[in-house]
């Protein structure tokens, strides 16, 4: 399935369908994604919604090193940024619920040498990223999230 292609309305059901699962066992390790022959685990992202003001959740994959993760806005290689990129650089204050735990972080993208390292970490958790990026022109924003003490 060509992931770049996808409309929204299904990438929202999807979403929907992997929050729901998590909501009812109680953690994000009883949600994962496989995709040619790579499984990952899905952290939840709760944003505000840059229009709306409105609470979101969302499941990116999880990239965590050192206690900051990253949230890769890969869309699947779309030519567009996906909404919850948008919401997170409007309002870069969000939750993320890793397993039991949730926590506040602020995003913040990043750019050079910190992109890269972050790119890369990505890549070993999910390699499609880099066949997302052959398939759009644009520069898929790489955020950093770190915790707000």
């Amino acid at each position: 399935m060509d992931l770049s292609v996808m409309p929204d309305e299904v990438w929202v059901h999807d979403q929907a369908r992997l929050v729901g699962t998590a909501i009812e066992s109680g953690t994000t390790d009883s949600i994962a994604v496989d995709y040619n022959g790579t499984r990952a685990q899905l952290v939840i992202l709760t944003t505000r919604g840059a229009k709306s003001g409105r609470s979101r959740q969302t499941p990116v994959i999880r990239v965590e090193h050192g206690g900051r993760y990253a949230a890769v806005a890969s869309k699947g290689g779309a030519p567009t940024h996906p909404a919850w990129y948008h919401n997170l650089v409007a309002n870069p204050d969000v939750v993320v619920w890793d397993g039991t735990e949730s926590r506040p972080y602020r995003a913040r993208e990043v750019t050079g040498t910190e992109r890269r390292d972050w790119w890369d970490r990505a890549v070993r958790a999910w390699p499609s990223y880099d066949d997302y990026r052959s398939k759009t022109t644009r520069v898929i924003p790489v955020l950093v999230l770190e915790p707000v003490d």
